[in-house]
């Protein structure tokens, strides 16, 4: 698979690959399992979600997931090819709570990298790849005590959308963007 990079001169979101397990687990802190993966990661499961990750990427599956990658030293200490690990973006294309042409935007930052804009441009460079895809409008869920992505939202122009409970029962606050513009950069 030939390796995708978008960048927008201060982050580089490349695909995620097995090797930023390591990475991700000295990265992962108490806002991290809250607001994204709902528990602590082990070893195993995240080298198992990491390669499910890649495979999505090699048969064009409807999870994207993005390494959110900066210049400077790493939680692990290293700076690999493409910068450091510094939080991930997914993209989900397919999803129950899901309209035809939306497409889930969700992003975490480790501690370190946190308040420094590095969220809201993930966002935006995901988001025009959703477009050229084919999604036409991002969806951000947020639940309603999470002020740090829902200020992400809107700094990358969603929109608020209402509110609506998950499968799970889970309270969420949706924002919204209409793609169409960022289809063309």
């Amino acid at each position: 698979m030939r390796e995708l990079e978008l960048s927008d001169g201060v982050i580089t979101l490349s695909p995620l690959r097995p090797e930023d397990a390591a990475a991700h687990l000295a990265g992962e802190d108490e806002a991290l399992v809250r607001w994204l993966s709902g528990g602590p990661s082990t070893p195993e499961g995240v080298a198992a979600y990491f390669r499910h990750c890649r495979e999505q990427w090699e048969t064009t599956g409807p999870l994207r997931a993005f390494g959110i990658r900066a210049a400077g030293e790493g939680v692990d200490g290293v700076e690999g090819e493409y910068g450091v690990l510094a939080g991930t973006v997914d993209l989900r294309f397919e999803h129950s709570d899901l309209a035809p042409g939306q497409v889930n935007v969700a992003y975490g930052l480790y501690p370190s990298w946190r308040g420094r804009g590095l969220a809201t441009r993930a966002v935006l460079l995901a988001s025009g790849y959703a477009a050229r895809v084919g999604a036409r409008e991002a969806v951000i869920r947020v639940e309603p005590e999470n002020a740090a992505s829902a200020a992400v939202a809107h700094r990358a122009g969603f929109r608020p959308a209402g509110r609506a409970r998950d499968e799970h029962g889970t309270l969420h606050d949706w924002y919204l963007r209409g793609l169409g513009l960022l289809d063309r950069k």
